[in-house]
């Protein structure tokens, strides 16, 4: 699920357990999409914290996405040891609201952006729009899916309209 076309990735994708794969995979799809370099990890904040550390202090990625549930303590450790942005991506389960508001309730000073639960392609889409800040590249790709959305629409509503 890696891929590394140029010198390094662009963003780093770490998921806190292997069960999270679903959520990742719709953010993979995307950065392939816009042409972005990633990479794809697993590190559990609890399980192998040590090795959460050296992912957030050792990538040369631009972004971090944190893909976790339950208590998803994975983004904010992240956040704690990088000045890099940081994504956090609830995964549905059980307690949905637990995942969610342990990533939106960071204390001051370890920021991590959060979007919806299961919303990798969303992460990835943020993640692209941080990275366009400096790089015209993603932002013609990000402005081309975009309009590719918008057609999309445009095609359902003829549809819809012919149908009904």
């Amino acid at each position: 699920m890696n891929r590394r076309c140029g010198i390094m990735p662009r963003v780093c994708i770490v998921m806190g357990s292997k069960s999270d794969e679903d959520v990742v995979k719709k953010a993979v799809k995307v950065l392939n999409e816009l042409n972005i370099d990633y990479e794809v990890r697993v590190a559990s904040a609890h399980r192998t914290p040590e090795k959460v550390v050296d992912i957030a202090t050792r990538s040369d990625a631009d972004v971090f996405i944190a893909v976790a549930g339950l208590s998803a303590a994975l983004p904010g450790v992240i956040a704690a040891h990088t000045l890099k942005p940081v994504i956090g991506v609830p995964v549905s389960g059980k307690l949905n609201l637990d995942s969610l508001l342990s990533i939106v309730q960071m204390p001051p000073g370890v920021p991590v952006a959060a979007v919806g639960l299961d919303r990798g392609e969303n992460a990835a889409l943020l993640a692209a729009r941080i990275i366009a800040l400096s790089d015209d590249s993603v932002k013609v790709a990000l402005h081309d899916y975009m309009e590719k959305m918008k057609k999309k629409v445009e095609s359902d509503d003829v549809a819809v309209r012919d149908a009904l």
